[in-house]
């Protein structure tokens, strides 16, 4: 990304979830207030094409849809990416019944203080939250980016919902397909992201690689299946390089381990992908010890703030362009840590 803010960049992941139920109104707004220089709303599809901002299309943990008895017959079973779930699925419902819901803290007992915001504001549209940024990026005096993820792409094709042309169309309708140098549209999935690269879309495109597995998506036409290792092999990296602008990996991926499981210090992964002229982002650096490397533990149980410091920093040192932060302002404390 073409960008004049320092590096790394401080991703607000589902804006700012750390404070805020994710993916909410609330939570984008604190989220561009706290300093980030993106924020990242997932996107799902409705019975109807309307694309809504969820991490999961399975949304009884985000939502108060259980509590609606109206949509009770609605609870059913899918397999989705391989998973088998069982709860209430956006494509199951237009955008007016979605619109009744309220959204709720998904780690409720990791993040208590944030039950407090339980039912406040609904859900949100992908139109929505770039409204929110086009308001915050005037109201601060900065260019804020957006940093789409495009969730579960083939599962939504197998059922005849394009989410690349639902995409497409909604960045045209909110003039959000013109600013190259403030959007990234990212996935699990390559197959989505070369066809809106064909399509001519004005974005940084980034393939995403989880810990271990491979994509859903995978075998491609008469292509072996490929993992997500192999993704990030020189021979991986080489082939993304023609396809893509960056990568996005699990922050696991950049950290040296011990046969304890330790953190020693960053790997070479960002060296090898610059090296092919690729962008390297990581998700998601947050404080709790839940969340870090055993080797910034603090004492006090999973929901205590430990050495998120160090762990931060030690991923900042590998090179990375980007980083995916729960809790915005840390990842701009850290950043200020760097100089320049």
């Amino acid at each position: 990304m073409v960008s004049p803010h320092r590096r790394p960049l401080v991703i607000g992941h589902r804006g700012a979830p750390g404070y805020r139920p994710e993916h909410s109104a609330a939570s984008y707004r604190l989220a561009c207030e706290l300093g980030a220089d993106l924020v990242e709303p997932d996107i799902v599809a409705t019975s109807d094409g309307v694309l809504v901002v969820r991490h999961e299309n399975e949304i009884s943990g985000t939502t108060d849809v259980a509590d609606h008895p109206e949509f009770a017959d609605r609870r059913t079973t899918k397999v989705v990416d391989g998973d088998r779930l069982t709860g209430w699925f956006t494509e199951d419902f237009t955008w007016d019944e979605l619109a009744t819901l309220g959204s709720r803290e998904r780690l409720p007992r990791l993040r208590p203080d944030n039950t407090e915001y339980d039912g406040a504001e609904g859900i949100l549209r992908l139109r929505d939250v770039f409204a929110i940024i086009d308001e915050q990026s005037a109201k601060q005096g900065r260019e804020i980016g957006v940093v789409v993820e495009i969730k579960h792409a083939r599962f939504y094709e197998d059922r005849g919902i394009d989410l690349a042309a639902l995409l497409l169309a909604e960045l045209a309708s909110t003039r959000w397909d013109d600013r190259r140098d403030r959007l990234v549209i990212e996935c699990f999935e390559l197959g989505v992201l070369e066809r809106v690269r064909a399509a001519g879309v004005l974005a940084e495109i980034v393939f995403l690689t989880e810990y271990v597995g491979a994509p859903a998506d995978e075998p491609v036409g008469d292509a072996p299946a490929r993992s997500y290792s192999w993704y990030r092999s020189d021979a991986g990296l080489d082939f993304l390089a023609d396809r893509v602008d960056g990568v996005s990996v699990a922050k696991a991926n950049l950290m040296r381990l011990s046969v304890l499981g330790k953190a020693l210090g960053p790997t070479n992964l960002v060296a090898r992908a610059h090296a092919r002229g690729l962008r390297v982002y990581t998700w998601t650096l947050r404080p709790e010890n839940k969340f870090l490397n055993a080797r910034f533990h603090a004492a006090g149980g999973g929901a205590a703030w430990g050495d998120w410091q160090a762990e931060f920093a030690m991923i900042a040192s590998s090179g990375v362009d980007g980083i995916f932060v729960d809790h915005p302002d840390l990842g701009v404390a850290m950043r200020e840590t760097l100089g320049d």
